[in-house]
């Protein structure tokens, strides 16, 4: 048996163990447990809970890297999706979660498996996907309004970030010249729009791939991983950036225009947002994905995940750069 199976293995077994309690069920078996590609800083798993009465329920299992410690983020995560869920959005219903490192070898989160797709590049191309796409962009405003309405209080110890401010210390801390993110920052910070004093939940990463869609729509919201407290236009401009349109024209996610989406979000509840400042948190979010790239292929390079994933996304800085150029020109 190879070392992959055998830690698949493993880990099936330690599965049963958590599900066999948290359900009360002793014959409870873990089945059809397979890696998902796609995420490049978690694992996600797939598998079916098969219960002793035939029943059968199907879910994901997503956790740290083994050997990855981050203390309360999964509880962090685990918040946000009941916090999300209890406003209106839509979520996968959760099952159990843990910090705890005894139990799966890392901090995880499993939750019910919902029906659809996440690959963009199908979504924005096939055709049963067409009647998602027309009403897309304005769904996703909606669905912004829903999750910057989601009390603080109910997503305990989240970070309230400066996103300028971290991309400056990101961009410092790479120590070596990279002339378009620096020029980029420049100019963000000589533009930035007016500060307001709205602040919300913030998704972090709401955009293509973290999506459940099907032809009705979005089914799902997903990777919390990155929530924190903030200024809500960061995520109108994250779903903006050009990286999440995967080759397709429209400027929001590949499958909608600005207006629709800022629509969207009135409708839905959300503080109107003007189309300049839109374009700035678009102009931030691209410089931060660009950075993003750099230290994603920075821990292949050092030896803490081999991963050709990693390597792959370090190649896309250069993309980043370039679109940052277009949106500063």
């Amino acid at each position: 048996m190879s070392t992959v199976e055998e830690a698949a293995r493993t880990l099936a077994h330690r599965l049963e163990a958590l599900l066999r309690a948290q359900r009360g069920d002793p014959g409870l078996r873990v089945v059809d447990l397979r890696r998902l590609t796609g995420g490049a800083s978690r694992e996600t798993y797939s598998f079916d809970a098969m219960h002793t009465d035939g029943s059968r329920l199907e879910l994901i299992l997503r956790r740290d890297p083994p050997g990855t410690d981050r203390p309360g983020g999964m509880a962090r995560e685990a918040a946000a999706l009941r916090a999300a869920a209890a406003v209106g959005v839509p979520e996968p219903q959760l099952v159990v979660h843990s910090d705890d490192l005894a139990l799966l070898g890392s901090a995880f989160i499993v939750m019910e498996r919902i029906g659809g797709e996440t690959i963009a590049r199908r979504i924005l191309r096939e055709p049963q996907y067409a009647p998602a796409r027309a009403a897309f962009a304005r769904q996703c405003g909606h669905i912004l309004a829903r999750i910057h309405s989601i009390p603080r209080s109910t997503v305990a110890n989240l970070d309230a970030p400066d996103p300028l401010e971290t991309c400056a210390e990101d961009l410092r801390a790479l120590d070596e010249p990279r002339p378009v993110l620096e020029l980029g920052l420049r100019w963000l910070v000589s533009h930035r729009p007016p500060s307001t004093d709205r602040r919300t939940v913030v998704h972090g990463d709401f955009r293509n791939g973290n999506l459940v869609v099907g032809p009705d729509g979005i089914r799902a919201v997903l990777d919390w991983e990155l929530v924190h407290w903030g200024d809500p236009a960061e995520d109108l401009g994250w779903l903006c950036v050009k990286a999440w349109r995967f080759g397709a024209s429209a400027p929001v996610g590949g499958f909608g225009d600005y207006q629709d989406l800022l629509n969207g979000y009135v409708d839905g509840g959300g503080t109107p947002v003007d189309l300049p400042t839109l374009q700035w948190w678009e102009a931030l979010g691209t410089l931060r994905w660009g950075l993003i790239c750099i230290a994603q292929s920075r821990r292949h390079l050092d030896g803490t995940v081999r991963s050709v994933e990693l390597a792959a996304i370090g190649r896309r800085t250069c993309e980043q750069e370039w679109d940052l150029l277009r949106l500063i020109r």
